[in-house]
């Protein structure tokens, strides 16, 4: 297969990848209340072992990508993803699951990292634009189907069945994988690969206040997104008494939202700058947030003052996620571009273990909790964008995609 002659499968693929995030995590959330019950322990701590394996793992996997190319990790990472799930299906302790999501999460952290640099790699400004918004909306299928199948198994078998799913989705993946091209050459590609570079060019992005700033901004964006994925089940299930199938429909129209929003966006990014669509994106998230805090700590609207405030604050990740994971890889060298999006990734996805820490020290067995870490950190993220105007007002997510800049122009490549 190559990119420019099998388009439509290469999507799809690059887009099952991008998945694994939503694959393994929103699969089996309608079943945490009854893995709790079943293994005498808290399965919240099952999220936290998967994100703090994923987010850690892409720290290693970005220099080694940039070293030895893209495929590669990515095979690796399929075959560990599908081995976890079969170990999370066997687990008898939460300990156990614990242990297996970590490993689960080494190999499934390769997907959705390596797919944005194999973006870069390929395309160029406004197709990988394009593309971009595209593999969002494609992509916003897992989390909506996730917890409506996952809903559903609970019904048919045991909790454990949702991990025999993962587990075949991995080995789909790893087959779908050996399809793909290498999407980084031989001249291309890095000639260290060793932790002290790694640890220069980490060093080195993070002095980038360019890559900081918006890389920061989504991070807290995603801070609030794992406190929602995590403390929603309980929220909805245990303290609103929803069945968990619908439960998993209650989910999936906040990620219909996402998807709504990245169609959306696909259309704005021709007109407006990407700093002022991030602007207004993160005000309206902030303004939903503070809504949700409001309406949960004062009783108001039952249910929908929980359901209606996420939905309006879920939805902006259409835009969000796209203008500052561009913008952030925009802003440095393409020869780090492994490592700039495993950086990215790291933190992006590591926003996990701070939402599930919170939530589990503060936990007052209500919705509150929840409430205002989202409400905290979405307002957080809003004063990263609204705080600081960028220098070049105009930039477009086409131009901030492009394939030609320094490492100091946010206008390049991804």
């Amino acid at each position: 297969m190559t990119a420019n002659k099998a388009s439509l499968s290469f999507m799809i693929i690059l887009s099952a990848l991008m998945a694994c995030t939503s694959l393994s995590t929103d699969l089996y959330l309608p079943a945490l209340p009854t893995m709790e019950a079943d293994l005498h322990g808290d399965s919240e701590l099952t999220v936290t072992g998967f994100v703090v394996g994923f987010a850690l793992a892409q720290l290693i996997w970005g220099p080694i990508s940039d070293r030895i190319g893209r495929k590669k990790p990515l095979i690796i990472g399929m075959a560990m993803f599908a081995i976890g799930s079969v170990g999370c299906a066997l687990s008898s302790s939460i300990a156990e699951v614990v242990l297996w999501r970590m490993f689960q999460a080494i190999g499934a952290c390769v997907g959705p990292m390596l797919s944005r640099s194999m973006i870069r790699d390929l395309y160029g400004s406004t197709q990988a634009a394009r593309m971009l918004s595209t593999l969002m909306v494609i992509m916003a299928v897992a989390p909506i189907a996730g917890p409506l199948a996952g809903g559903g198994l609970l019904k048919l078998a045991s909790w454990h069945m949702i991990f025999w799913l993962m587990a075949a989705i991995g080995a789909v993946l790893f087959l779908a994988v050996l399809t793909l091209p290498e999407s980084l050459p031989a001249e291309k590609r890095a000639a260290s690969a060793s932790l002290g570079a790694a640890f220069t060019s980490y060093l080195s992005l993070l002095r980038n206040t360019t890559f900081l700033r918006y890389t920061l901004c989504v991070t807290c964006f995603y801070v609030a997104v794992y406190a929602f994925i995590t403390g929603s089940s309980f929220v909805y299930i245990t303290y609103f008494h929803v069945n968990p199938e619908l439960y998993g429909f209650l989910f999936g129209v906040n990620i219909v939202g996402v998807a709504l929003m990245s169609a959306v966006n696909r259309e704005l990014v021709k007109r407006y700058s990407l700093p002022g669509l991030l602007r207004v994106a993160t005000v309206v998230a902030a303004a939903g947030a503070v809504c949700l805090v409001a309406c949960v700590f004062t009783g108001f609207g039952g249910i929908w003052g929980v359901i209606i405030p996420v939905f309006i604050m879920f939805s902006m990740n259409g835009i969000i996620a796209a203008t500052t994971n561009a913008a952030s890889l925009g802003s440095i060298d393409s020869a780090m571009a492994g490592s700039g999006a495993a950086l990215l990734g790291s933190l992006q996805y590591g926003s996990g273990i701070v939402a599930s820490l919170l939530l589990a020290v503060f936990s007052s067995g209500t919705p509150r909790t929840m409430a205002w870490v989202m409400g905290l950190f979405v307002v957080l993220s809003a004063v990263l964008a609204v705080g600081r105007r960028s220098a070049s007002p105009r930039t477009s997510l086409a131009a901030v995609l492009g394939e030609s800049s320094g490492p100091e122009h946010p206008s390049s490549g991804s």
